[in-house]
């Protein structure tokens, strides 16, 4: 059973509010579930109208269930503290070298670094145990954007690679030991549209290819068409009857002009085309053969409810 969900997808596709939603259907479980975001935008704090998260794991929702979701901002610089504490207990030194700026000047020339020490913390919240159990029953990863998915999850295999013995080697191969084996599955979030769907699909080919596992293809913000089959088809071909719509603007009370209609038909034909495109966009997805779930559009927007709403979808 999986307990380590990363969830990415292009930029502006709502991968933050999937995978904020995933962590409260987990915990609409009963599940105990961390939520870690790694990109230092806060876009947690902002969904579940919290303060700013800091370096420390706090509970910010619980779950229809009584499950409870604690959230985590990882921090780079926190983050390569705590490893010279834990691995080389170098607490006091490690302190002294962040007051003089070296921390931070290191995790900024070696950018590759930086990705070490996200994908180690995730690491270690997944495998910490507290009082002869798991902390966490499930983990939920904020990703960075299918664009650079594949580097930040073989980051550590290039480490191993470099790094042929000791601790560090060690390391890296436990991680992806784990980021590899069944406790992992990686999700990817798109919406019907040419350039995140072909990202989608590019990032599954790399991420298969490294031997990490696909979840599921979740598609978002759909939009139903109000218009049945005939009128789709008829739209597409602007061939609409303008006796019925001006029938209809006068049954809705509306005033016709020839305008009006010729705007309103106009409309029709770009919905109808973007019907079209929207349907082979999603046949390329389900081309794919992942299991796909799709989260309608949210027209108010998104808070706790429409939160709540969305992660009914993830539930089993």
């Amino acid at each position: 059973m999986a307990r380590l969900h990363v969830v990415t997808g292009k930029g502006g596709t709502g991968k933050t509010t999937v995978a904020a939603a995933m962590a409260l259907a987990l915990a609409g479980q009963g599940q105990r579930v961390l939520l870690v975001e790694v990109e230092g935008r806060q876009g947690i704090a902002q969904l579940f109208d919290v303060p700013p998260l800091p370096y420390v794991e706090r509970k910010i929702a619980t779950g229809v269930g009584g499950g409870e979701v604690f959230a985590l901002a990882v921090d780079a610089e926190a983050a390569l503290l705590e490893y010279l504490d834990m691995y080389y207990h170098l607490g006091r030194a490690g302190k002294a070298l962040d007051k003089v700026g070296a921390i931070d000047f290191v995790t900024t020339i070696a950018p590759g670094l930086r990705d070490v020490l996200l994908t180690g913390k995730v690491y270690e919240a997944t495998r910490r145990k507290a009082h002869g159990k798991l902390a966490y029953d499930a983990v939920v990863l904020d990703a960075p954007p299918t664009g650079r998915i594949g580097s930040f999850l073989n980051v550590n295999h290039e480490v191993a690679n470099l790094a042929k013995v000791g601790p560090i080697r060690n390391q890296a191969d436990a991680i992806m030991g784990m980021l590899r084996s069944d406790v992992t599955r990686i999700h990817l979030v798109t919406l019907l549209e040419e350039m995140p769907v072909q990202e989608t699909l590019d990032a599954v080919e790399q991420l298969e290819a490294l031997d990490l596992r696909i979840g599921s293809i979740v598609v978002n913000m759909v939009r139903h068409s109000p218009l049945d089959e005939d009128a789709i088809a008829l739209a597409v071909k602007e061939k609409l009857p303008i006796a019925e719509l001006t029938k209809g603007l006068r049954a809705a009370g509306v005033a016709v002009r020839k305008e009006l209609v010729a705007t309103l038909a106009a409309e029709a034909h770009d919905h109808a085309v973007r019907v079209g495109l929207e349907r082979e966009n999603r046949d390329r997805i389900d081309a794919l053969g992942k299991q796909v779930t799709e989260l309608m559009l949210q027209p108010e927007g998104i808070d706790h409810g429409a939160l709540i709403d969305i992660a009914e979808e993830f539930r089993p």
